[in-house]
């Protein structure tokens, strides 16, 4: 059964996002992933120039974060490109079709950067080494990662969900949904929960959370003050 207009969500907007078009799908949980993405590179890129050179500490909770912010990008796309995609192909015109060939190849384009972000973090994490030089280099790859990642959302937010949002009804996203995070171990949606939601206006946040299941709002209020405390001491030297 289709649904009218009038029946449609009020679609959630969030700092840097791109575009938010109507339809029946309730796009909250993407567009929370999309701003962790885009909020983490900032806190990045305003933390690496003034952490000390030779605070190693500092530099392997850096490399650490990163890390969660990699994990967390690389399942997104994979689920994007193993299930997202193909899905949207099977309904998609010829036209459209053209919208996801680009959005895989900007995933590949992506991993080049993010792999060169890891090296330096990890170079910096270790004793030795030219330190300025790598600091000063890791801070252009870092904003190469954010102009690319953020024109790949904004892509994405503009032409691949507006043909999501064509071609798919709320029940078959929240089954799509479903399979993204199939196979994922508890420890991984603890670590996600917190994650995705950090940073999100109050108020914007308790109207997500309110078609959420009972037991995912209870966790997320029970683990993002400790997240929220440990990511003021990760990016304390902003």
């Amino acid at each position: 059964m289709t649904t009218t207009k009038a029946a449609w969500p009020t679609q959630i907007l969030l700092p840097g996002q791109a575009a938010a078009p109507d339809g029946p799908v309730d796009m909250a949980n993407m567009y929370l992933f999309h701003h962790a993405f885009r909020r983490d590179l900032d806190r990045f890129l305003r933390a690496v120039p003034h952490v000390a050179l030779d605070d190693l500490d500092a530099w392997r909770r850096l490399s650490a974060r990163w890390g969660v912010l990699v994990g967390q990008l690389h399942h997104h796309h994979e689920a994007e490109d193993t299930v997202l995609w193909p899905w949207l192909r099977e309904r998609a015109t010829p036209e459209q079709l053209l919208v996801l060939d680009a959005m895989e190849q900007e995933h590949d384009e992506i991993d080049p950067g993010l792999a060169q972000v890891t090296a330096a973090l990890a170079a910096l994490a270790s004793a030795g080494g030219e330190r300025a030089g790598t600091r000063a280099a890791l801070s252009v790859r870092l904003a190469g990662v954010r102009e690319v990642l953020d024109r790949h959302l904004g892509h994405e937010e503009t032409d691949a969900i507006a043909l999501l949002q064509q071609v798919t009804t709320q029940a078959e996203w929240v089954a799509l949904e479903k399979r993204f995070s199939k196979g994922q171990p508890p420890t991984a949606v603890l670590q996600m929960l917190p994650w995705v939601v950090d940073g999100v206006d109050e108020h914007l946040l308790r109207r997500v959370l309110s078609s959420a299941p009972a037991p995912m709002r209870l966790l997320v209020r029970l683990l993002h003050p400790r997240f929220s405390r440990r990511e003021r001491e990760i990016f304390a030297t902003t």
